[in-house]
């Protein structure tokens, strides 16, 4: 049963000693898994809590505890932003509820970010910098998830395969994360300390500034495009590339190429994760928006696929009418090699993760040594490449 911000206050009273309330307020957070509030004391400080709903919710902020004591101040004091400090705990039963000392700043609808300012962009672009150029140091010492290249990719596809056995994901999206999985050049980038959870109800903003990053639940090594996902699903490719720019610059090591097509794929495949989730759960209403997510994506898909073809069609045939009294010598069609969609489809079906064939490496041996290297080179990697279709944004709720 879902507890009331009045309740989570009164259960905060008992996390820290000597907190008293005068108003409480509901939280954004992800309600499938927590209650949560906000509170406010005598003094005018403010105070989140965070209670959870199932105990695999519980375990989720206790490896957040274990993240957040893992910041030092040396590391806190880098950081472009504020993260949050645990004011105290209470268990109760199994679960462990959360109390922290609340961070200056408010969230923002992803539409309200991406029509934001161009100093917001940049704010965002910067905070994901130094998520990601944190030391690896600090996820191997908390004993937290670490992924190589290789292994997030298998890691993916063996999601993929949970996902196809539900039945109920559809044939277009099987194939054409199935081939973008399966394109070893897709997963070539150096791995790095992600968020693992980030959207917009853990980035607090004030004034145009990124004030505080919060849910520091799923902390880790792997595939820096995890953190790009919820913008790429917000379809704002103006946005989007402001950041990524940004993020460019202020970053230590250059971005791979591929790190928005990834973002994409992520973004879609999010819809068959909240699929699975749902169906363990055994919510059928959310079962149920799953499915019409998935099928709605699909028939943008295929819809997309069908404009391609006729275009396509189109313009062989006004280069025939040029010339309709003598041979005409036509230009071969350019078709990429890779194409995640279907390996035997034109490159003009350009799908929402589409790869560019990579060439290949001077020494391949080498190549072969370094399957997590960074891509370098002149590729555009502009989402103009990636959004055809539309993503439906997951709401908070729906993402863990």
């Amino acid at each position: 049963m879902r507890r009331t911000p009045l309740e989570l206050a009164a259960i905060a009273t008992a996390a820290v000693p000597g907190l008293a309330p005068t108003a409480a307020a509901y939280s954004p957070d992800d309600d499938a898994d927590f209650d949560s509030a906000l509170l406010f004391d005598a003094e005018g400080k403010r105070w989140r809590v965070r209670s959870p709903r199932h105990p695999e919710a519980s375990t989720r902020l206790e490896t957040e505890f274990m993240v957040l004591r893992a910041f030092a101040p040396a590391i806190r004091a880098e950081l472009p932003f504020h993260v949050p400090t645990i004011a105290g705990t209470v268990r109760q039963g199994a679960l462990t509820t959360f109390v922290y000392a609340h961070l200056q700043g408010s969230t923002l609808s992803i539409e309200e970010l991406s029509a934001g300012s161009p100093s917001l962009a940049r704010e965002v672009g910067t905070a994901l910098a130094a998520i990601h150029d944190l030391p690896l140091t600090l996820v191997i010492n908390a004993d937290l998830p670490s992924y190589s290249a290789n292994e997030f990719r298998q890691r993916k596809l063996n999601e993929l395969d949970q996902a196809a056995t539900t039945g109920k994901i559809p044939a277009t999206l099987l194939r054409r994360w199935e081939h973008a999985l399966e394109d070893v050049a897709l997963w070539r980038f150096n791995p790095s300390v992600v968020h693992g959870d980030l959207h917009e109800d853990n980035l607090m903003v004030h004034d145009d500034t990124v004030t505080a990053l919060t849910g520091w639940t799923d902390l880790r090594i792997g595939d820096p495009a995890d953190d790009f996902a919820w913008l790429v699903a917000s379809n704002e490719a103006s946005f989007v590339e402001a950041v990524l720019t940004h993020y460019t610059q202020a970053r230590r090591d250059v971005p791979d190429a591929h790190l928005l097509r990834r973002a994409a794929l992520l973004a879609e495949f999010a819809l068959a994760q909240y699929l699975v989730k749902a169906m363990a759960a055994g919510h059928q209403s959310m079962t149920a928006e799953a499915e019409s997510m998935l099928q709605t994506l699909a028939d943008d898909i295929d819809q997309q696929m069908r404009r391609d073809e006729e275009a396509a069609q189109a313009a062989h045939e006004a280069a025939l009418d040029t010339a309709p009294d003598s041979p005409v010598s036509l230009p071969a069609v350019s078709v990429s090699p890779v194409n995640v969609l279907d390996g035997n489809a034109p490159a003009a079906n350009v799908p929402a993760v589409s790869v560019a064939a990579i060439p290949e490496e001077p020494n391949s041996a080498d190549a072969g040594n370094n399957d997590a290297g960074t891509t370098s080179g002149s590729e555009d990697t502009s989402t103009a490449a990636i959004s055809v279709v539309n993503v439906t944004p997951l709401r908070a709720a729906e993402r863990s």
